[in-house]
Protein backbone atom coordinates (compact mmCIF):
# COMPACT_ATOMS: atom_id res chain seq x y z
CA UNK A 1 0.00 0.00 0.00
CA UNK A 2 1.42 3.42 -0.93
CA UNK A 3 2.33 5.77 1.88
CA UNK A 4 0.29 8.92 2.40
CA UNK A 5 3.09 10.95 0.87
CA UNK A 6 3.28 8.77 -2.25
CA UNK A 7 1.98 10.35 -5.42
CA UNK A 8 -0.31 8.13 -7.47
CA UNK A 9 0.42 8.39 -11.18
CA UNK A 10 -2.55 7.91 -13.51
CA UNK A 11 -2.32 4.77 -15.62
CA UNK A 12 -1.71 5.16 -19.32
CA UNK A 13 -3.60 3.16 -21.94
CA UNK A 14 -0.62 0.84 -22.58
CA UNK A 15 -0.41 -0.08 -18.90
CA UNK A 16 -4.17 -0.63 -18.73
CA UNK A 17 -3.98 -2.92 -21.79
CA UNK A 18 -1.06 -4.84 -20.28
CA UNK A 19 -3.03 -5.36 -17.06
CA UNK A 20 -6.02 -6.60 -19.05
CA UNK A 21 -3.85 -9.03 -21.01
CA UNK A 22 -2.13 -10.37 -17.88
CA UNK A 23 -5.42 -10.82 -16.00
CA UNK A 24 -7.06 -12.62 -18.93
CA UNK A 25 -4.09 -14.94 -19.52
CA UNK A 26 -3.90 -15.78 -15.81
CA UNK A 27 -7.62 -16.59 -15.68
CA UNK A 28 -7.47 -18.79 -18.79
CA UNK A 29 -4.54 -20.72 -17.31
CA UNK A 30 -6.45 -21.10 -14.02
CA UNK A 31 -9.27 -22.70 -16.05
CA UNK A 32 -6.69 -25.16 -17.52
CA UNK A 33 -6.57 -23.71 -21.03
CA UNK A 34 -3.33 -23.58 -22.97
CA UNK A 35 -2.65 -20.01 -24.16
CA UNK A 36 -0.33 -18.95 -26.98
CA UNK A 37 0.70 -15.40 -27.79
CA UNK A 38 1.55 -14.58 -31.40
CA UNK A 39 4.99 -13.10 -32.03
CA UNK A 40 4.92 -9.41 -33.03
CA UNK A 41 2.07 -6.93 -33.22
CA UNK A 42 0.79 -7.56 -36.72
CA UNK A 43 -1.92 -10.14 -36.08
CA UNK A 44 -5.59 -9.23 -35.72
CA UNK A 45 -5.83 -11.39 -32.60
CA UNK A 46 -3.98 -11.13 -29.28
CA UNK A 47 -4.15 -14.72 -28.03
CA UNK A 48 -4.76 -18.25 -29.18
CA UNK A 49 -6.68 -20.41 -26.73
CA UNK A 50 -6.38 -24.17 -27.17
CA UNK A 51 -9.69 -25.80 -26.29
CA UNK A 52 -10.42 -29.51 -26.52
CA UNK A 53 -12.19 -29.03 -29.84
CA UNK A 54 -10.11 -26.34 -31.61
CA UNK A 55 -7.80 -23.34 -31.46
CA UNK A 56 -9.63 -20.05 -30.89
CA UNK A 57 -8.29 -16.65 -31.92
CA UNK A 58 -9.05 -14.11 -29.20
CA UNK A 59 -8.88 -10.33 -29.07
CA UNK A 60 -8.66 -8.95 -25.55
CA UNK A 61 -10.36 -5.66 -24.68
CA UNK A 62 -10.65 -3.40 -21.67
CA UNK A 63 -14.20 -2.42 -20.80
CA UNK A 64 -15.59 0.23 -18.46
CA UNK A 65 -18.87 0.82 -16.62
CA UNK A 66 -21.18 3.56 -17.85
CA UNK A 67 -24.92 3.83 -17.11
CA UNK A 68 -25.06 0.35 -15.49
CA UNK A 69 -23.50 -1.17 -18.62
CA UNK A 70 -20.07 -2.69 -19.24
CA UNK A 71 -18.96 -1.18 -22.54
CA UNK A 72 -16.11 -2.22 -24.81
CA UNK A 73 -14.97 -1.46 -28.33
CA UNK A 74 -15.17 -4.23 -30.92
CA UNK A 75 -13.40 -2.46 -33.77
CA UNK A 76 -9.75 -1.51 -34.12
CA UNK A 77 -8.94 2.15 -34.63
CA UNK A 78 -6.04 3.18 -36.86
CA UNK A 79 -4.89 6.56 -38.05
CA UNK A 80 -3.10 6.87 -41.39
CA UNK A 81 -2.25 10.28 -42.79
CA UNK A 82 -4.61 11.96 -40.33
CA UNK A 83 -7.58 9.79 -41.32
CA UNK A 84 -9.12 7.64 -38.58
CA UNK A 85 -10.45 4.25 -39.68
CA UNK A 86 -12.53 1.80 -37.63
CA UNK A 87 -12.28 -1.82 -38.75
CA UNK A 88 -14.35 -4.62 -37.27
CA UNK A 89 -12.73 -8.00 -36.69
CA UNK A 90 -14.91 -9.84 -39.21
CA UNK A 91 -13.69 -13.43 -39.52
CA UNK A 92 -10.26 -12.62 -38.04
CA UNK A 93 -11.14 -13.67 -34.47
CA UNK A 94 -13.44 -16.11 -32.72
CA UNK A 95 -14.10 -14.22 -29.48
CA UNK A 96 -13.40 -11.20 -27.30
CA UNK A 97 -12.00 -11.67 -23.80
CA UNK A 98 -12.93 -8.56 -21.82
CA UNK A 99 -11.75 -7.21 -18.47
CA UNK A 100 -13.89 -4.47 -17.00
CA UNK A 101 -11.39 -2.05 -15.48
CA UNK A 102 -13.98 -0.70 -13.00
CA UNK A 103 -15.05 -4.06 -11.53
CA UNK A 104 -12.17 -6.37 -12.58
CA UNK A 105 -14.76 -8.88 -13.85
CA UNK A 106 -13.89 -10.95 -16.93
CA UNK A 107 -16.23 -11.67 -19.82
CA UNK A 108 -16.09 -13.98 -22.85
CA UNK A 109 -18.09 -12.75 -25.87
CA UNK A 110 -18.13 -14.70 -29.12
CA UNK A 111 -17.69 -12.71 -32.31
CA UNK A 112 -21.27 -13.58 -33.29
CA UNK A 113 -22.65 -12.10 -30.04
CA UNK A 114 -20.63 -8.87 -30.33
CA UNK A 115 -21.56 -5.69 -32.15
CA UNK A 116 -19.49 -4.48 -35.10
CA UNK A 117 -18.13 -1.34 -33.39
CA UNK A 118 -18.92 -1.78 -29.69
CA UNK A 119 -20.80 -4.01 -27.32
CA UNK A 120 -22.76 -3.29 -24.13
CA UNK A 121 -23.25 -5.86 -21.37
CA UNK A 122 -26.02 -4.80 -18.98
CA UNK A 123 -25.29 -5.08 -15.26
CA UNK A 124 -28.87 -4.36 -14.15
CA UNK A 125 -32.03 -6.25 -15.09
CA UNK A 126 -33.23 -4.78 -18.42
CA UNK A 127 -36.64 -3.13 -18.56
CA UNK A 128 -37.49 -5.07 -21.72
CA UNK A 129 -36.77 -8.62 -22.79
CA UNK A 130 -35.20 -8.32 -26.22
CA UNK A 131 -32.66 -10.47 -28.06
CA UNK A 132 -30.31 -7.48 -28.48
CA UNK A 133 -30.12 -6.92 -24.71
CA UNK A 134 -27.07 -8.73 -23.37
CA UNK A 135 -26.91 -9.41 -19.63
CA UNK A 136 -23.34 -9.14 -18.31
CA UNK A 137 -23.92 -12.09 -15.97
CA UNK A 138 -24.49 -14.41 -18.95
CA UNK A 139 -21.08 -13.56 -20.44
CA UNK A 140 -18.91 -13.96 -17.33
CA UNK A 141 -15.83 -16.10 -17.93
CA UNK A 142 -16.90 -19.00 -15.75
CA UNK A 143 -20.18 -19.32 -17.68
CA UNK A 144 -19.05 -18.73 -21.28
CA UNK A 145 -15.59 -20.17 -21.85
CA UNK A 146 -15.57 -22.76 -24.64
Amino acid sequence: MPSESAVLVPRNTKQTGDETEARIIAALIEYDYSVSIPFGDNDRYDLIVDTESRLRRVQYKTGWVEDEVVRFKTASKTTVGGTVTLTDYGGDIDAFAVRCKDTDELYWVSLEAAGRKNTDLRLAEPEIDHSNVKRAEKYRFERRLP
